[in-house]
């Protein structure tokens, strides 16, 4: 059944997402008022290029622990290297990724533009509504 379930039809189609220059004080600050373990980052054309993440933020703090950093930019932090989700995947799809990869959340992308998220929770809501 899950099989038949789209990504697409799950994910948060207004999601938080940040630009590579963005201040990396003030993504913190937003993704604790969103309450988010992590946001993408794109371009000005929309495309995927980076994530920030609760441990990215972490490394902040470290860094600015030791050396007396005050930030810098999202994408001094963000990693590079992204894996996400094609909206039209199916829910199979990402859960087999959430349970073979620490993440929590995963962008959504069609072709390398991006347009949503989805989370490990946005999965069980989806699964919850099967249930009825």
């Amino acid at each position: 059944m899950l099989q038949s379930l789209l990504v697409k039809d799950y994910m948060i189609g207004d999601h938080l997402a940040f630009k590579p220059q963005t201040n990396v004080l003030d993504a913190i600050h937003k993704l604790l008022h969103h309450q988010l373990s992590g946001a993408p980052v794109a371009d000005d054309a929309g495309q995927l290029v980076g994530f920030l993440s609760e441990k990215d933020c972490l490394r902040i703090a470290l860094n600015s622990s030791y050396f007396d950093g005050r930030g810098g930019l999202v994408q001094d932090y963000m990693a590079r290297d992204v894996l996400s989700l094609q909206g039209d995947a199916n829910l199979v799809d990402a859960i087999e990724l959430f349970i073979s990869r620490p993440y929590r959340c995963l962008p959504v992308v069609d072709g390398k533009r991006l347009i949503g998220q989805i989370s490990r929770r946005d999965v069980l809501r989806a699964m919850e509504k099967l249930r009825r």
